[in-house]
C-alpha cells in the first residue's frame, strides 16, 4: 500500500534515484544560477555573448547601486509592500474565521459553502481579466493599490479557507463546548482557544499567500499602469526598453525582488514546517 523506503531498494535503483536527484537540482538551479552571474556581469559582456563563462569584469555593487539610482525599483518594491501586506492580512484573518464557522458550526448550508470554497479554486484566474478590470474601473478603483488589494484578499480567500477549516476541524469539540458551559462568548473562544491552537497553521498559511502576491505578475499587468502604484513584478518589465534591454539591471532587479519572501522563509521557516505537519501524527 505504501511505497517501499529508497534504503531498502536494490543498488541500481538507488544510484538511479542519486542521478536522478542530482540532475534535477542543477536543473532547477541553472536558470537561478543564470540570472544571479548576469546580475554581476557588465554590459560588455553581454553583448560579446559571454552569458555562461566566467565574467571579464566584476560590475557587482555598480550594478545593484544603479538598480536603484537610475530605475523606480524603490517605489517598485514599496508598492509590493503596500499591496502585499494588507492583502495577506485580510486573506488570512477572512479564511480563519470562515474557517472556524466551517469546521465548528453546523448549519444546512455548510457543506455547500464550504463546497463554494473549493469550486473557486478551480476557476482559471484568466476568465476573470475582463469583468474584474470592468470592475475596479466602475469603482474607481483601477490603477491603485486597492484594486490590487481587494482582488486578492478575494480570490486568495478561497484556497486559505479551505488551508484553515481543515486545521481547525481537527481541533477537540470539547475544548469548545467545555468553554461555551462556562458562559465564554465566541469570539473569546476563537481569539483565545481556537486562533493560539492554530497559530502554526496561521504562520505557514500567510508565508504561501505572501509568496503568491509578491510574486503575481498577471493582475499587476491587467489592473495597474502606473510606476506610482505598480509593484517590482510588473515594474521588472518595464525595465525593458523598446529597442534596448540591460539585461544586467533586469537581472540584479530580479534578485532584489526575490529577497523578501527568502527571507520571510527562513525567518518563519520553523513555524512554517510546525504548521505543515500539524495534525500529520496522532497518539
Amino acid at each position: 500500500m505504501f511505497p517501499r523506503p529508497i534504503e531498502k531498494a536494490s543498488k541500481g535503483v538507488n544510484i538511479s534515484y542519486r542521478i536522478a536527484l542530482v540532475a534535477s537540482i542543477v536543473l532547477w538551479l541553472l536558470p537561478l544560477l543564470a540570472v544571479m552571474a548576469t546580475s554581476v556581469r557588465s554590459l560588455g559582456d553581454i553583448n560579446e555573448g559571454n552569458y555562461w563563462g566566467w565574467p571579464s569584469e566584476w560590475m557587482l555593487i555598480e550594478n545593484y547601486t544603479q538598480v536603484f539610482t537610475s530605475t523606480p525599483m524603490a517605489q517598485y518594491l514599496m508598492n509590493s509592500l503596500i499591496i502585499t501586506l494588507p492583502a495577506v492580512a485580510g486573506a488570512v484573518a477572512l479564511s480563519t474565521l470562515a474557517g472556524y464557522a466551517l469546521a465548528k458550526y453546523q448549519f444546512k448550508a455548510n457543506i455547500w459553502i464550504f463546497a463554494t470554497f473549493i469550486a473557486g479554486n478551480f476557476v482559471p484566474f484568466q476568465i476573470l481579466m475582463i469583468p474584474v478590470r470592468d470592475l475596479t474601473i466602475s469603482f474607481g478603483l483601477y490603477d491603485t493599490h486597492w484594486a490590487i488589494i481587494f482582488f486578492h484578499i478575494a480570490f486568495q480567500s478561497g484556497f486559505c479557507t479551505l488551508f484553515m477549516r481543515n486545521f481547525i476541524v481537527g481541533l477537540p469539540t470539547e475544548l469548545i463546548e467545555s468553554a461555551r458551559v462556562e458562559g465564554v462568548s465566541e469570539f473569546k473562544i476563537f481569539f483565545h482557544i481556537v486562533l493560539p491552537l492554530v497559530r502554526p497553521a496561521t504562520a505557514a498559511l500567510a508565508v504561501l499567500v505572501f509568496t503568491f502576491i509578491w510574486n503575481d505578475f498577471f493582475w499587476a499587468l491587467v489592473l495597474v499602469q502606473s510606476d506610482e502604484v505598480r509593484p517590482v513584478t510588473a515594474g521588472l518589465s518595464a525595465l525593458q526598453g523598446q529597442w534596448l534591454a540591460s539585461w544586467q539591471l533586469i537581472s540584479a532587479g530580479a534578485v532584489v525582488a526575490a529577497l523578501p519572501p527568502v527571507i520571510l522563509f527562513f525567518t518563519m521557516q520553523r513555524h512554517f514546517i510546525a504548521g505543515l505537519t500539524l495534525g500529520a501524527t496522532k497518539g
